[in-house]
């Protein structure tokens, strides 16, 4: 009788911490290791092109954006954590634009995952979002990065040679801006 038991009673268990996201492992790039090769399409917004430091057209991989560290925000316009913490992106970027010893030197991306063109437009309109948004509306990117939830940020550093790797990898919101920007100053190199 007891092993009768036993057997459902682990069933149970197993099945309730394999869907567990505390007990989940994420297959996330973590901090240290090299981001998973990837392609965007290049801005056909002068704006964002410069502001990538990107030439021609087609495609560019993320060690190609001319700075020394690179912030992706893997977003969704259907997260309202996403939503939420657009207005301290924002800011992110702000602050980095108006610090010369930022400005330059680290680039914000966000990556829309399951969004379509459409849809990160409606984002970047009604979050007034200044810095380039990529569709990835066959969450190909997404796929790519371990099927991260929303919002999930990477902060990869990237050196002369043009090899990058994960500075910073977490899921959430940003809650202190300066530390991150510190952080990533340490990490990446940046007087």
């Amino acid at each position: 009788m007891k092993k009768a038991i036993r057997i459902p009673v682990f069933l149970v268990l197993g099945f309730l911490s394999a869907h567990n996201p505390l007990w989940a492992q994420t297959k996330a790039p973590q901090e240290n290791s090299l981001l998973p090769d990837f392609q965007l399409p290049i801005p056909s917004d002068m704006t964002h092109h410069r502001y990538l430091g990107l030439e021609g057209e087609g495609s560019f991989k993320i060690q190609q954006i001319r700075a020394k560290a690179v912030i992706i925000e893997i977003f969704s316009m259907y997260c309202p954590y996403c939503q939420r913490e657009a207005p301290n992106i924002n800011k992110l970027y702000q602050r980095m634009e108006n610090d010369p010893g930022l400005r330059g030197k680290i680039k914000i991306i966000g990556i829309g995952a399951g969004n379509s063109p459409f849809e990160v437009d409606i984002f970047r309109k009604k979050y007034n979002v200044p810095f380039p948004l990529f569709a990835d509306n066959n969450f190909t990117v997404h796929k790519c990065l371990g099927e991260t939830r929303t919002p999930y940020f990477f902060v990869v550093a990237i050196n002369p040679q043009g090899s990058q790797k994960v500075i910073y990898s977490k899921l959430g919101g940003i809650k202190d801006l300066d530390s991150l920007l510190q952080t990533i100053r340490l990490r990446a190199g940046i007087k």
